[in-house]
């Protein structure tokens, strides 16, 4: 039968949307749902700030009576005026292992993003850089994180063999606790700290770091990751979206705030305990049994994901980035974590990939953006 391609337009149809990969990848324990409620937040138009310079369309594909994929298109008018690109996106992009499904979810987007006047489309990527983005291309015997996408190894070869090509790709490594923190390494950044005049701010309370660091933790954040692919200046309202989102789940273990001697912000890195197998269990949701899982591997973390780490560039020659990860290693040996996860680094940062060169790791999957020119 031929492929039917039907717009989401209603509430039910966004709920299969949403629903779909959960049933696709239901027997996959690689694969890890993004959680239910912020993919609903995310994708619905009156609830996701991104829409304010954002507009978009979703997609799925029917045969034989049942859903067979989903495609959003997206284009992002901050980053055509940023970068000057007249591109638009594809994203939440997941099909059965059938040729014309892939091929039909794809060209709906390519007509859509030609009618709007686009040149190209490109992804998968998401409204933001926030948002879950890259196609997994190595590393699929690998479990993915809450913040990657994870595909099955056919997803690359089809769009490959539609002409899509590779634009950007991004690391992930893991990065293993070592038995012991170096004498000479604690001398050096006790050293770091007494040359730049900055510490760690003691924290217990989340809503301190909310209301004293929240904001300008992001403006931070869009000030040093501003060069970076795909990036468009947050505005104030995805701000507090995002403060709401990243800032509730945080605790004093594993996110570091860097001030100066006046407690203005220099640096910070947030990690998390892993939840990758906890939303694996609840297939993305938290009720009935979700809170339960999620709590259980907030108190006894084997894993760390690494979310964002950033450092005031007049501070980054000073090495005080040192001060940051050393403290994130004190409490993975502390609390027992036997390896981080870096999430997505682009190929070509070689700032950050830095950050690792003297801890034990490996490169153990690689995520892709692809591009066609229409």
């Amino acid at each position: 039968m031929a492929v039917e391609i039907r717009k989401v337009e209603s509430g039910k149809d966004l709920r299969q949307f949403i629903d779909f990969p959960v049933r696709l990848y239901w027997d996959e324990p690689n694969y890890v749902p993004a959680p239910r409620l912020d993919e609903m937040r995310t994708l619905r138009k009156d609830k996701n700030p991104a829409f304010e310079f954002c507009e978009a369309e979703y997609w799925t594909a029917w045969k034989d009576s049942k859903m067979a994929g989903r495609i959003a298109g997206i284009i992002n008018h901050r980053y055509i005026e940023k970068w000057g690109n007249k591109y638009a996106r594809f994203g939440w992009i997941d099909f059965i292992d059938d040729p014309e499904v892939s091929k039909s979810l794809l060209e709906t987007v390519e007509r859509w993003a030609a009618s709007k006047g686009m040149k190209a489309v490109h992804g998968p990527l998401g409204f933001t850089d926030l948002d879950r983005e890259g196609m997994l291309v190595e590393g699929f015997d690998q479990m993915a994180t809450l913040a990657t996408i994870y595909n099955y190894p056919y997803y690359p070869k089809h769009l490959e063999a539609l002409g899509y090509r590779k634009d950007i790709d991004w690391l992930q490594y893991q990065i293993f606790t070592p038995k012991e923190i170096p004498e000479k390494v604690q001398r050096v950044t006790e050293l770091l700290a007494k040359r730049s005049g900055v510490h760690l701010y003691e924290w217990t309370d989340k809503r301190v770091i909310v209301q004293k660091f929240g904001k300008e933790l992001f403006k931070l954040i869009d000030e040093t990751y501003s060069g970076l692919y795909g990036t468009t200046p947050l505005t104030e309202r995805q701000v507090e979206t995002y403060i709401k989102q990243y800032l509730g789940f945080v605790e004093p273990r594993f996110t570091k705030i860097l001030v100066d001697e006046e407690e203005h912000l220099i640096g910070f890195g947030i990690s998390m305990p892993s939840l990758s197998e906890a939303f694996y269990k609840s297939r993305g949701r938290l009720f009935p049994f979700g809170w339960y899982y999620i709590l259980n591997a907030l108190k006894h973390p084997k894993v760390l994901d690494l979310y964002l780490v950033s450092v005031k560039p007049e501070y980054q020659a000073r090495g005080v980035l040192a001060i940051i990860m050393n403290a994130f290693q004190r409490s993975a040996l502390e609390a027992g974590v036997e390896y981080a996860e870096t999430n997505l680094e682009l190929e070509d940062n070689v700032k950050v990939q830095s950050i690792w060169k003297d801890y034990p790791k490996r490169q153990h999957k690689r995520n892709r953006a692809y591009i066609k020119e229409l």
